[in-house]
C-alpha cells in the first residue's frame, strides 16, 4: 500500500524487490485511496544517468508538441490542412531557434506521423520512442505533413540541457 507521507520511496513486491518509485497519494472523502507510482524501468536510466554524469542526458529534438487528437476538427482541416486520412500524429506547436528540428525544416504546424518507419500516433509514443530508443547523435528519419502534402526529412538529436 502506498500511504500519505511516503512519496518518493520505493515500491517493492513481495519478494521485497523495487518494482516502482512512489510518487503520490490520493486520499479524499470521494476516492476510495489512489496510489501512483513511476515504473522502476523508466527510472533506472535516469538513475544511472546521474551516477554517471550528475544529471540525465537525453536526446533533444527542440521542439514544443501536441497529439493530434487534442486539436479540434476545425483546426485540423484549417490550420493544418489534414488530409482525412490523417487521424493520427504530433503536431509541433513550436520550434526552438538552432535546435535539430530547425535544422531538419520542420516548422510549427507541421504533423508527425512516423518515426524511423514507425507510427508515432500521440506525444507519448513519441517521447517513449525519443527517450527508450534513440541517442544524443543519431539521426532520425521523420514522417510529417505540411499543408497537407507528406514530406520527410532527417534529423540529427542532440542533447538536451535538463539540470
Amino acid at each position: 500500500a502506498i500511504n500519505p507521507g511516503n512519496s518518493g520511496g520505493a515500491l517493492v513486491n513481495i519478494s521485497g524487490q523495487v518494482i516502482g518509485i512512489n510518487s503520490m497519494k490520493i486520499a479524499e472523502s470521494s476516492v476510495e485511496g489512489i496510489g501512483l507510482s513511476i515504473p522502476i524501468n523508466y527510472a533506472i536510466p535516469i538513475i544511472k544517468d546521474l551516477e554517471a554524469h550528475g544529471k540525465v542526458k537525453r536526446a533533444y529534438m527542440g521542439t514544443s508538441l501536441r497529439s493530434l487528437n487534442e486539436v479540434t476538427g476545425y483546426e485540423q482541416g484549417e490550420t493544418l490542412n489534414l488530409p482525412s486520412k490523417v487521424t493520427e500524429g504530433v503536431v509541433i506547436a513550436g520550434v526552438e531557434p538552432g535546435s535539430p528540428a530547425e535544422q531538419a525544416g520542420l516548422r510549427e504546424y507541421d504533423v508527425i506521423v512516423e518515426l524511423d518507419g514507425e507510427a508515432t500516433p500521440d506525444v507519448p509514443t513519441l517521447r517513449r520512442y525519443l527517450y527508450a530508443d534513440k541517442k544524443i547523435g543519431d539521426t532520425m528519419k521523420v514522417k510529417y505533413y505540411r499543408n497537407g502534402k507528406a514530406e520527410t526529412t532527417e534529423m540529427t538529436l542532440a542533447e538536451a540541457d535538463l539540470q
